[in-house]
């Protein structure tokens, strides 16, 4: 088993509910991948690029997964659709209603049309490193890929006043859905 951090994003809401519901509810299918093991708290995120739209609630988790990186993805993008995510959609960072992305993956480096692991993008995002920054200092530090490690320790640095950009949701929801997974991996 490796270990994947997948980063989650909804600013939409799906047939789940609001970005909220529909984040409580795709975490849980990411169970048919594998195991969750540990998730970020909620932030609140401006948007991105295209800043014409409601502001995203984002996460990271930590998958344990036997899934090599290509199916992972294709379970991944399975699972966006099932939330309604349409990937057509002509607005680069527009809105969704579910965004799932392979962050890191063991120390996988992959570099192909469609799979960039680690994520291209995500040493520029606050949404990504605070949450990330969370699961490492509430995960194994030291099961934790090399390359997030260093990652980590550099590149929040780059994101100073940013606070507005980045807001932790206090989600009873959230939380006690991530108790309840947690609680019933430990038995298996």
């Amino acid at each position: 088993m490796q270990t994947a951090y997948i980063g989650m994003g909804s600013n939409l809401a799906s047939w789940a509910g609001d970005p909220e519901a529909t984040l409580v509810a795709a975490a849980a299918r990411l169970a048919s991948l594998g195991r969750l093991v540990a998730r970020s708290s909620l932030y609140s995120t401006e948007p991105v690029g295209f800043a014409d739209q409601p502001r995203f609630l984002n996460a990271v988790v930590a998958l344990e997964t036997d899934l090599d990186p290509y199916a992972l993805l294709q379970g991944l993008l399975g699972i966006e659709q099932e939330f309604g995510r349409d990937r057509s959609a002509v607005t680069r960072n527009g809105p969704r209603t579910l965004d799932l992305d392979i962050l890191v993956f063991g120390d996988h480096k992959i570099s192909e049309p469609g799979l960039e692991i680690p994520h291209p993008r995500m040493e520029e995002r606050a949404f990504v490193l605070i949450p990330l920054r969370e699961l490492a200092s509430k995960d194994r530090m030291a099961s934790t890929p090399r390359a997030l490690r260093q990652l980590l320790q550099t590149s929040l640095k780059r994101f100073p006043g940013q606070s507005h950009a980045v807001v932790s949701v206090q989600s009873a929801v959230w939380r006690a859905h991530g108790r309840r997974n947690a609680g019933a991996s430990d038995g298996a």
